[in-house]
């Protein structure tokens, strides 16, 4: 492990069930009681987010809402409310910010945070994460899950590990056997597809991944390959990052039927492209990879992606290249949502200039 590392004081912080948990608080007939916020299940609504009460029958994150209903008949659905959301999570923050500058903010409801100098002096991370858990439970009526370690992979998994309120520490000597012992599909980054490879080479544990030689984890995995040899030696020196830049600029439709037909999706395409291409205007910004969006009937997502060595300059650009990416899909299903982004703004030192790349993820809610 770097030795630079073990200095290091990482906290990370999740709220547990957000929003759920602000309308709980918020109106006391919800209280104790299955609910899902989200679109209703008489549309094509989804769960943002689930109540505790509502989890234990299978309700989670990204799942229909139809999907939520016939697993709790009684589950409550609430509207999102993203503008009081936003307020509570600013009020968090504020709470982050009496113990340090150092936030980078992964959502409305989870943070990093490098306390490895402090403003108030206290020293122990342990410590300052209990007084935030502290005050977010007593000056918001809310709680908040806590993992403590010296970088942030090992932090952003502690804090998963005793939900609700709960607060991990995993400390530099106890890393490697930890992350030797973690389940690969616990590893970030690692969805339900790259799970599936994983297991057919083998591969079932940080164990396994660790004996691996890192030439062979590249040509497996491509370059998240390079990550998974270092994390699994409890390497992972990212720094803490504030006010972190929007990395991607996109456009997305969820439609009120699903489309089958090419030509359909075909003209959705060119239309999400031209309002893509007014939104980049807006922000003066030009970048040289392109991603479309694809999720089936299913819930099944699929992206396919390509890096130019030239940024994308006209809405023509956009267009072509977005049609020649749909055009090699397999349309396999019906089709309920279609998006398409620009990321790897002209600015980003790290952009790979080895010409054309393409990528291609699955993902199962």
């Amino acid at each position: 492990m770097d030795p630079e590392q073990v200095h290091r004081k990482i906290i990370h912080l999740d709220m547990d069930a957000f929003y759920a948990s602000v309308d709980q608080r918020d109106f006391p007939e919800y209280r104790g009681k299955a609910i899902a916020v989200g679109g209703s299940p008489d549309g094509r609504g989804v769960v943002a987010t689930a109540s505790y009460e509502a989890r234990k029958f299978g309700v989670k994150s990204a799942m229909s809402s139809r999907k939520a209903l016939q697993l709790c008949p009684h589950i409550i659905f609430t509207y999102p409310r993203f503008d009081v959301y936003r307020q509570v999570s600013y009020q968090i923050r504020e709470i982050f910010l009496r113990y340090t500058d150092l936030i980078e903010p992964l959502s409305l409801d989870e943070a990093f945070l490098d306390v490895t100098i402090d403003k108030q002096g206290i020293g122990s991370a342990i410590d300052i994460a209990k007084a935030i858990k502290e005050a977010i439970q007593e000056e918001l009526n809310l709680t908040v899950s806590a993992g403590v370690s010296v970088n942030k992979f090992v932090a952003k998994i502690a804090s998963d590990m005793d939900k609700p309120n709960g607060l991990t520490f995993i400390g530099p000597s106890k890393i490697v056997k930890f992350m030797e012992s973690l389940p690969v599909d616990k590893f970030f980054g690692v969805g339900k597809v790259t799970a599936k490879k994983m297991h057919e080479l083998g591969l079932f544990t940080g164990l396994d991944l660790k004996k691996q030689r890192e030439e062979d984890l590249v040509r497996w995995f491509g370059k998240t390959g390079h990550f998974f040899y270092r994390i699994v030696r409890g390497i992972d020196d990212r720094p803490v990052v504030p006010n972190r830049s929007s990395k991607s600029v996109g456009i997305e439709d969820t439609f009120g039927e699903d489309v089958e037909a090419f030509e359909e999706l075909n003209t959705i395409l060119q239309r999400l492209c031209k309002q893509l291409w007014t939104r980049i205007g807006k922000k003066e910004i030009s970048g040289r990879t392109l991603t479309i969006k694809i999720k089936y009937a299913d819930f099944v997502q699929l992206t396919r992606s390509i890096t130019l060595e030239n940024s994308f300059d006209s809405e023509d650009k956009i267009y072509a290249t977005a049609h020649s990416l749909l055009s090699k899909v397999e349309l396999v299903n019906k089709v309920r949502l279609l998006g398409v982004s620009i990321s790897n703004f002209v600015e980003e030192a790290d952009f790979p200039k080895e010409g054309i790349q393409l990528t291609l993820f699955e993902q199962r809610p």
